[in-house]
């Protein structure tokens, strides 16, 4: 299952900048995955600072 980034994002970028192939960029109020893209290695959920990054239920 892809990750999907919640409501707890508060948009520091930690994830994009870690992301291997580049799936997470900035939506408009927090960051976004393309699900389609993402490889579910969970580098995102490994930096974020708030554990916004999730897999998807």
């Amino acid at each position: 299952m892809a990750y999907i980034i919640n409501e707890d994002c508060i948009s520091c970028g930690a994830c994009a900048a870690e992301c291997p192939v580049s799936c997470i960029s900035e939506g408009d109020s927090i960051y976004v995955i393309n699900a389609d893209e993402c490889i579910e290695c969970g580098a995102c959920a490994g930096v974020c600072p708030v554990g916004a990054p999730n897999p998807e239920a």
